[in-house]
């Protein structure tokens, strides 16, 4: 059976790279996208020029409606998703929480939590072999600030990732007996444009990367590396488990 991995919000960032490095393993790509087509088009080109596998597959994670069609084309055109990979993720403009928008904070929340929670909800449906499936993997991006609380940038944001590894720790206890591994991968200070487009703050790696161990920030194909990581066979008897990736902080 061949490896399908869906990828939201895999567009950009450690999505594209996870979507990248994927396809270099064999596994053909859903790179779900929810506005910027041209960026999600240029990864599948990048993909398919390298011989691979893969489709853009357009969807907001935060609407149950759109998450089940994003299974549903990815089935169509490639096969039924084996592997998921929930990157979609935003973090709101830096603020206080008493001066963030309250739009700011439920948007953060519908992406990062709901939609987490309706893409694998919907996987689960499909993978679970209690339910006929053929089982699968799903990887959650959680954040090194699911433990660090991001005061005085964006609690929300935080709290969004810490209910991902109490979301991740149940549901890979749930669905452990049905041939469903669930992981998460909490990425700390990364290269990304998440910081500039999302923050707002574009110095935000240079202030940050001297308070790490390591003394720098991770690069995006770093973290990549350890999504694949608990994707393959090599983590088979890993699960409800959060890997931290971080530089040491």
């Amino acid at each position: 059976m061949s490896k399908v991995l869906l990828i939201t919000g895999g567009s950009r960032g450690i999505g594209a790279a996870t979507a990248l490095l994927a396809a270099k393993q064999g596994y053909a790509i859903a790179v779900n996208y929810l506005s910027d087509k041209a960026r999600a088009d240029g990864v599948v080109a990048e993909i398919i020029n390298a011989g691979g596998r893969a489709i853009a597959v357009q969807g907001d994670v935060a609407k149950p409606e759109d998450v089940v069609r994003m299974f549903d084309e990815t089935a169509a055109k490639l096969d039924p998703a084996t592997h998921v990979v929930n990157s979609a993720g935003i973090t709101g403009k830096s603020s206080r929480l008493v001066d963030a928008p309250l739009d700011v904070i439920r948007d953060t929340i519908a992406i990062n939590l709901m939609g987490t929670i309706y893409v694998c909800r919907e996987a689960v449906k499909r993978m679970s072999s209690r339910l006929g499936g053929p089982g699968g993997v799903i990887v959650n991006l959680s954040s090194g600030a699911a433990t660090l609380g991001s005061p005085n940038e964006f609690v929300w944001y935080a709290a969004s990732k810490g209910a991902i590894d109490s979301f991740t720790l149940g549901l890979g206890r749930e669905v452990a007996d049905e041939g469903i591994r669930v992981c998460a991968v909490a990425p700390g200070l990364t290269e990304t444009e998440m910081h500039a487009l999302s923050t707002g703050e574009s110095g935000r790696i240079a202030r940050i990367a001297p308070s790490i161990p390591m003394k720098r920030a991770a690069k995006a194909d770093e973290v990549a590396r350890s999504v694949l990581f608990l994707l393959g066979e090599d983590a088979s008897y890993i699960t409800a488990t959060t890997l931290r990736v971080s530089g040491g902080r």
